[in-house]
């Protein structure tokens, strides 16, 4: 056991790292809202170049998903954290560059980003057998997990904040201190051992049979595509926020377009919560009903312009606020709150079941194999957002239109998805 410190180092640095992810993002896309209000670009060009720059992240988790598996067993778990924290610096230094530049130079530096990412991530779930006792470790999960949804959070509100608030230098100043004291954090620990048995071959070998394993079954290669398509939706209404933001919803700066994707994550861990009180483990019998109320869900939140609900009770505010700007925002929020919720209820009630019934019914000894290859197909579905999105604009679909194609196609997935029976006590699960 290495020493007790390092936990509580891996924590803050974890929350620290994911908090400057998803800041640079904010800071990277809020320009181009600036440039949108300005007239610098036009509507299309704002939700292409969106579209683009928040894609960028998740394709360094498709390409290199076997080699960061095997880079993280094979040497300390520590050096791949202090590694991925220096490569996200190094991405934020190359993003300071469009300053001078020209606004292209974000791309490689947030793509840099994303491979630092790429490279932390395995480890800081897989240096935590090799820091803590075993009765810890379901605890130390759920810490990881819950400080990095917080961190999701803040850190798309702090970068939104900034990019409205401050010139871009200083916002790229501060996001080098955030990546930066991450790092810092690393340093401090001690340093975990290395495993120079681990092969490359077999380890990236490992990773695709076991990928080919759990597709071959009836059963979890089809939970997989329902986890990848709750991302799908997820990515792919935050990539569209910004534009219906501006477009539809009228909102004044990045600030607010931000508190969207608030309403939708609070929607999803209520949707999560509440899942884990009314369902057993492996029972999907009612998750193709949760996937129509999202379904629901998304066509209520095209339905807001021409219905006209973003509107609503906007004449009355008016009169009470009668400043303009705060009274758009108050008027919006009550009817876009709640179908923001709702919808983020609703893929939290869909998404649980399924990954519960992946970690009970895979392979024990596999389990990290199967985790890896559901951040694989997660990230997929994630790019695959990015490209709905991408053809929406250039079918010249509005930013609602969005929405409504969302629906339909996880209307048709679930149509196709339908989950075989559960795997019963003391069988082995086919594909393991």
């Amino acid at each position: 056991m290495t020493s007790p410190r390092n936990y509580p180092l891996l924590l803050a640095s974890q929350f620290l790292g994911a908090l400057g992810d998803n800041a640079i993002l904010a800071v990277i896309v809020g320009q181009l809202t600036l440039l949108a209000k300005s007239g610098a670009i036009t509507s299309d060009e704002l939700r292409t170049r969106s579209t683009i720059y928040t894609s960028i992240l998740f394709i360094p988790y498709i390409l290199l998903a076997p080699l960061a598996g095997y880079f993280n067993d094979r040497y300390a778990k520590t050096a791949w954290l202090a590694g991925g924290n220096a490569i996200k610096l190094l991405g934020t230094a190359v993003c300071a560059l469009s300053i001078w530049f020209g606004y292209i130079w974000q791309a490689p530096g947030y793509f840099l980003v994303g491979i630092g990412a790429t490279v932390y991530g395995p480890a800081k779930y897989g240096i935590l057998p090799e820091i803590l006792p075993r009765e810890r470790l379901v605890h130390a999960n759920g810490m990881v997990e819950l400080l990095t949804l917080l961190a999701i959070l803040v850190g798309a509100i702090v970068g939104s904040v900034m990019v409205d608030q401050l010139p871009v230098g200083i916002c790229y100043i501060i996001l080098a201190g955030i990546f930066g004291a991450s790092l810092a954090l690393n340093f401090l620990m001690s340093r975990t051992p290395s495993d120079p048995n681990v092969r490359l071959g077999r380890s990236v070998g490992e990773f695709f049979g076991h990928f080919g394993a759990l597709f071959a079954g009836p059963r979890l290669g089809k939970v997989l595509v329902g986890t990848a398509l709750f991302w799908v939706c997820g990515a792919t209404m935050k990539i569209n926020f910004q534009a219906w933001g501006l477009d539809v919803l009228k909102l004044p700066d990045n600030t607010q377009i931000a508190l969207l994707g608030l309403w939708l994550s609070v929607g999803v861990m209520a949707g999560s919560l509440t899942a884990g009180k009314l369902l057993a483990v492996s029972d999907l019998t009612r998750t193709r009903r949760y996937g129509v109320l999202l379904v629901v869900m998304l066509l209520a939140v095209f339905a807001i312009e021409p219905l006209g609900l973003q509107h609503l009770g906007q004449h009355l505010v008016t009169k009470l606020r009668p400043d303009g700007t705060s009274a758009t925002v108050l008027a919006v929020l009550p009817v876009v709150m709640g179908l923001l919720i709702g919808a983020g209820f609703a893929a939290g009630l869909f998404l649980i079941p399924l990954n519960a019934a992946l970690q009970a019914e895979s392979d024990p000894a596999k389990l990290g194999k199967t985790i890896a290859v559901q951040n694989f197909c997660d990230n997929l579905g994630m790019v695959i957002a990015g490209l709905l999105v991408f053809l929406c604009v250039k079918a010249s679909l509005s930013a609602s239109q969005v929405f409504l194609v969302l629906a339909v196609m996880v209307a048709a997935a679930l149509a196709w998805l339908k989950f075989p029976a559960q795997v019963k006590d003391g069988e082995k699960p086919p594909m393991n």
